[in-house]
């Protein structure tokens, strides 16, 4: 009876482990699958900015004068105020996706840059034509705070990558992945 009792002692420790071990395993797979879901909404981040769609549009909202009205950007015959639309949504999606931390800050931060700002700048005084004729003050809410993050934290060092990461040389120069 008392080798039986070791045994079922024994049991009870193996079983606890396997179970604790099971737990530890699920929380690392957790983190794994989440950074993967991270990952992979970058690498779509970076897909669309190479939709030729969407280059067009940036190019041409960032063209624009600063000093452009909201009717002007209306009644633009070269569709300006697709190119606005277009870049708004697209923005306002990057603002949640940011703030749900679905894709990392640093990442919208280095792939964007200064043009957020400068881009809610120019498209700032039609946004908020169509807030008030929306009667939405929401509208492009993410789009405004995207902006209004990148351009606070740009202020803490404002050197361009060149510049800021002159000295970065990569950690391992070996050709594995």
């Amino acid at each position: 009876m008392n080798d039986l009792t070791k045994l079922a002692n024994i049991a009870e420790i193996v079983g606890a482990l396997i179970v604790v071990g099971g737990l530890i395993f699920a929380v690392l797979q957790m983190r794994q699958t989440r950074q993967q879901r991270r990952e992979l909404a970058a690498i779509e981040l970076f897909r669309f900015f190479g939709n030729p769609r969407f280059a067009t549009a940036y190019k041409q909202v960032l063209r624009m004068p600063n000093d452009l009205s909201a009717t002007d950007i209306e009644n633009d015959v070269s569709d300006l105020d697709e190119a606005a639309m277009l870049i708004s949504t697209t923005m306002e999606s990057i603002g949640v996706m940011t703030f749900q931390r679905i894709v990392p800050f640093v990442v919208v931060k280095n792939l964007m840059g200064s043009s957020v700002p400068e881009l809610w700048r120019k498209l700032a005084p039609w946004i908020s034509m169509l807030r008030q004729e929306q009667d939405s003050p929401g509208l492009f809410e993410w789009f405004q705070w995207l902006a209004e993050r990148i351009e606070q934290d740009s202020s803490i060092n404002d050197d361009p990558a060149y510049i800021a990461h002159k000295s970065w040389i990569p950690s391992n120069m070996t050709n594995e992945i």
